[in-house]
């Protein structure tokens, strides 16, 4: 299968720089507070609270998410479902740490950073052993076309969540452990095909490395040895400094995260190549790491 260049996505999150730039334009003067550092999905700020943007331009973590691009294991639309740890053709289940992922998604206007309801958020990622489903990739050395494990979305709700169960993702060689993710809106736009215009966001998020060391020491990661990769040589995660890094808690039999973002959906850029340069599977080997 060879894959032609992947595109950014049309939309992106709010930097810093834009967000300060937007409330200067809407003469608000504060933002609502998605806290920083939030760690429950639950710390959902109602319209009307803000917290005030001082000299220091300090605002709330949900805003300052930079896009990264899509790498070349996305299949759109795959499966609507929470839990993505099923192949449903085979019913096996990829063993693994279990890892409960919550997107809050916000909506940057006006001011304010209010849930968002109605997004469609995608989250793909590899297994244990390195492998991601749909694809045969002779680089990594798997081939699982036709199968689905480990892929899904969900539709964000009222509060602007979207909830995943999955597993603790593996490793393979060049790149840092990690999960791809998608958020478009609305989802009813994304459904009807292109008839309707859709913003659209990706990117990637990274664990801390020695929460990693401590997980993949166990079964089934160990049998796949020492990774040759960390984040602070991982080309994709220098581009995000450590503004992707999960907070991740032991909670029970696995892990509990969170992940707070904020878009900003005035954003209308058509998009720009993301440089795969057919990087996909048996396309030509780049000569640096592989990206996906």
């Amino acid at each position: 299968m060879i894959f032609d260049e992947d595109d950014r996505p049309v939309g992106r999150v709010l930097t810093r720089r834009d967000a300060v730039r937007l409330l200067a334009v809407s003469g608000a003067g504060a933002i609502a507070g998605c806290r920083p550092g939030s760690g429950s999905v639950s710390d959902t700020t109602p319209a009307g609270r803000v917290a005030t943007v001082g000299a220091a331009n300090v605002l709330p973590a949900c805003v300052a998410k930079p896009e990264l691009e899509v790498g070349p294991y996305f299949l759109d639309k795959q499966l609507d479902r929470s839990d993505i740890r099923m192949d449903p053709g085979t019913k096996a289940v990829k063993e693994g740490a279990p890892l409960r992922l919550a997107f809050n998604v916000k909506q940057i206007a006006n001011g304010q950073c209010t849930p968002l309801l109605g997004a469609m958020v995608d989250l793909w990622h590899c297994d244990a052993a390195g492998e991601y489903s749909g694809f045969a990739d002779n680089r990594v050395g798997f081939n699982t076309v036709g199968q689905q494990f480990l892929r899904g979305y969900q539709v964000s709700d009222a509060n602007g969540v979207a909830r995943f169960t999955t597993i603790y993702p593996g490793w393979y060689p060049g790149r840092a452990v990690h999960l791809h993710f998608k958020i478009r809106t609305p989802a009813s736009a994304v459904a009807a095909n292109g008839a309707d215009p859709v913003y659209e966001f990706t990117s990637q998020l990274f664990f801390d490395e020695s929460f990693t060391d401590r997980v993949h020491a166990r079964a089934p990661y160990a049998a796949k040895g020492q990774r040759d990769l960390r984040n602070r040589n991982d080309r994709i995660y220098q581009e995000s400094g450590d503004t992707l890094l999960l907070n991740v808690a032991s909670v029970g039999d696995g892990y509990d995260a969170s992940f707070d973002i904020g878009l900003d959906l005035s954003d209308t850029n058509t998009g720009r190549p993301d440089g795969m340069r057919r990087r996909g599977p048996a396309g030509p080997r780049p000569p640096r790491r592989p990206t996906g």
